[in-house]
């Protein structure tokens, strides 16, 4: 069972507090204006394409494909659970205005990272928990807060996410795109991401667009 989304924000910002203490050069990365690239996997990335698309500092999102062996996969390949694929979003973010750490706060916060290959009724390999790197700052930023919230017991189980290299990432056909935005009446947009999305809107009411 997850601990409350709000211990979990205190968590994270009390270790990101402490460990910009530590700093004693400022993170360049987060100083220039080009966009930085961030890739996550947890769960159907309708969900969480719906979710990043609202974070203040994310300039794209696009739904794909990660992790696997067969090269340019479908979505009926991927479903499969064959290819070794996971469903991922690749952000595109201003680190100006949104940092790597929120980005990490936002991932945990919005999905259960202690399931092994599920997320509530979407269950197989390509829905799991993973962080696919793009630097050895974004390794290290994942893994520290990946033990921190093991070590605090912000979760009752141990969170089973991925850290993993990124590798070629393969987005995903035209109409899974914007897919929240786009098909909003659908059930499953209905019943499955719109309270996952209103539940994340008041958590992070200060990290949204206007």
């Amino acid at each position: 069972m997850i601990r409350s989304t709000i211990s979990i924000i205190f968590l994270l910002t009390s270790v990101a507090c402490a460990q910009n203490q530590q700093d004693k050069k400022p993170n360049k990365a987060f100083m220039n204006k080009n966009l930085s690239v961030a890739t996550f996997a947890n769960g159907c990335f309708w969900c969480t394409e719906a979710i990043f698309l609202q974070v203040k500092g994310v300039e794209e999102v696009v739904s794909g494909y990660i992790g696997g062996q067969v090269k340019n996969p479908t979505y009926k390949e991927v479903c499969s659970g064959l290819t070794g694929h996971a469903e991922a979003i690749q952000i595109k973010f201003n680190p100006e205005l949104v940092s790597y750490k929120d980005l990490l706060e936002i991932f945990w916060n919005t999905h259960d990272p202690t399931t092994l290959n599920r997320q509530g009724a979407d269950v197989g390999t390509q829905y799991r928990s993973a962080v696919f790197y793009h630097d050895e700052e974004q390794k290290q930023l994942a893994t520290f807060y990946k033990n921190e919230l093991d070590q605090s017991g912000a979760f009752d189980k141990p969170i089973v996410t991925e850290i993993t290299a990124a590798s070629v990432f393969y987005p995903a056909e035209d109409y899974h795109q914007n897919y929240y935005n786009l098909n909003g009446s659908a059930p499953y947009c209905s019943y499955v991401i719109s309270p996952k999305l209103d539940k994340f809107k008041k958590a992070f009411k200060s990290k949204l667009k206007n």
